[in-house]
């Protein structure tokens, strides 16, 4: 081990010898992975991905499928905010299973849905082992955003010249968007909400009361099959997926 922790403090951040790989694998399209991330899922003995439940299929993994038939597979529950979790108790188990084969030299991904550094789950996992296994070598190969994917396939600039971009979490309620929304409006900013989902009826609501349905983008499952990017003035379900985002540009450009 502390030949290991000697090479890290060498190597810092541009190692290629690293043990432990986060793999950005992009938003859902696979088209969209990078020549890094394939690189690396073709080296690894073992590739973790995240599922939302037991019974559930990881997009992340149906994304590389064609490159991991032959690689030892493990799944690993994320939280995903859902209360029935401990968070806590989900990234130690998540460490422990990862360390297992890692201490045994063997060269592990883990894959990451767009991002790794855009409220990635991951990150957890990574923070903690290289807080309390600073002799692991680790490294992060950035993906896609679904932020950057939505902007291109809308045709649209996430941000230009003068302009600011905020990116966020949907707000949980009224109140906190629409405050959000005034700190925003008079300014040359973009605002991005992450993970709208369920709360897509309420929120359409302070759109249009803000005036500003008409200034906004609304991005679903995108790289799936089902994917739907369109002004949200002409998108008319009330229903949205998990995998969704806003875009609000408050000005003309």
């Amino acid at each position: 081990m502390k030949i290991k922790k000697t090479l890290k403090k060498f190597l810092g951040f541009k190692s290629d010898f690293a043990l432990l790989t986060i793999v950005g694998v992009g938003p859902g399209d696979p088209s969209l992975l990078t020549i890094a991330a394939l690189d690396a899922i073709k080296r690894a003995k073992v590739i973790f991905f995240p599922i939302s439940s037991d019974d559930r299929n990881s997009v992340s993994a149906e994304i590389v499928k064609k490159y991991i038939k032959f690689k030892n597979k493990i799944p690993i529950v994320f939280p995903m905010a859902r209360r029935e979790f401990d968070p806590d108790e989900i990234w130690t188990n998540a460490v422990n299973k990862i360390l297992k084969f890692v201490q045994n030299d063997q060269e592990v991904v883990l894959l990451c849905l767009g991002d790794p550094s855009l409220f990635a789950s991951s990150s957890n996992i990574l923070k903690i082992i290289n807080k309390n296994h600073p002799e692991i070598i680790t490294k992060i190969i950035p993906g896609i955003s679904s932020i950057s994917a939505a902007a291109a396939l809308s045709n649209s600039d996430l941000a230009i010249k003068g302009e600011t971009l905020i990116i966020k979490e949907c707000p949980s309620n009224k109140k906190e968007l629409v405050d959000l929304i005034t700190q925003n409006k008079e300014k040359r900013n973009v605002l991005v909400l992450m993970k709208v989902g369920k709360r897509w009826e309420w929120v359409k609501d302070v759109l249009i009361n803000e005036d500003i349905l008409s200034k906004s983008v609304i991005a679903l499952n995108l790289g799936m099959s089902d994917e739907t990017v369109k002004k949200a003035s002409k998108f008319y379900s009330n229903v949205v997926p998990y995998f969704s985002l806003l875009q609000i540009r408050f000005h003309d450009v």
